[in-house]
């Protein structure tokens, strides 16, 4: 027969150890939940920064800025649907970049929210950018990573072009997309394609071998920051 005090010295210990493995049954239960919780938190915030991406690129329409958003093709456009005609811009910009940057040209029309984007890059990942400082590598002539978010922006150069003007500049454009196969570092890079554009406009151009920011700065500067441009008359 067990004497009291050693029953209640058993009951004790039961207890405790009851105790015990409630309170690890308890935490283990908190921490799923504090886990569970961390990547609900994760979840939204990453649904909020989405909406406030949209919500920021909805707010930069207007005459000067068209909205981020990735370039309509040609046959969405409706001239003849009553849109104000004009003007038309082209738009010389520079961007960060995991190296040395880049160079690219936006154009389109003001009134639309649509942006076109023409530029130069190596086509492929990072082995063919490496290798295009020694040869020529093929190329890629339209929207890069990172040409339509206005964090990545450096620099900016806007001059605006009546409906003729601008029909003959787009068409420059596109012809210079299609016959521009490869890319290098040294010769044929992204700051020689849109110097190409702005000589195309009767611009001043800098040398091409400079940072894209600083190319697209002195492009500014050399024209003493014009905003309309004639091919006509070349003014």
């Amino acid at each position: 027969m067990v004497n009291r005090p050693k029953r209640l010295g058993l009951c004790l210990l039961a207890g405790f150890t009851l105790a015990v493995l409630l309170q690890c049954k308890i935490q283990s239960a908190s921490a799923r939940e504090i886990d569970t919780r961390a990547r609900s938190d994760r979840f939204v915030s990453q649904k909020r920064e989405v909406h406030k991406r949209a919500a920021a690129a909805n707010a930069l329409v207007s005459s000067d800025a068209p909205i981020e958003s990735k370039p309509a093709p040609q046959s969405t456009r409706k001239p003849g649907s009553g849109a104000a005609k004009g003007p038309y811009y082209v738009d010389f910009r520079a961007r960060t970049a995991a190296s040395w940057g880049h160079a690219f040209v936006w154009f389109g029309k003001t009134s639309e929210r649509a942006v076109e984007v023409a530029g130069l890059t190596p086509a492929g990942d990072t082995a063919a950018y490496v290798l295009g400082h020694l040869l020529w590598v093929p190329s890629e002539t339209t929207a890069s990573y990172g040409d339509l978010d206005p964090q990545y922006l450096t620099a900016s150069y806007r001059v605006y072009l009546n409906e003729p003007d601008a029909k003959r500049v787009f068409a420059y454009i596109k012809k210079l997309q299609a016959s521009s196969p490869v890319w290098n570092a040294e010769t044929t890079n992204c700051t020689a394609f849109i110097g190409s554009i702005a000589e195309f406009m009767g611009l001043k151009v800098p040398h091409r071998w400079q940072r894209p920011e600083d190319y697209v700065n002195n492009l500014k500067a050399m024209n003493s920051g014009r905003k309309m441009i004639y091919l006509s008359s070349k003014q």
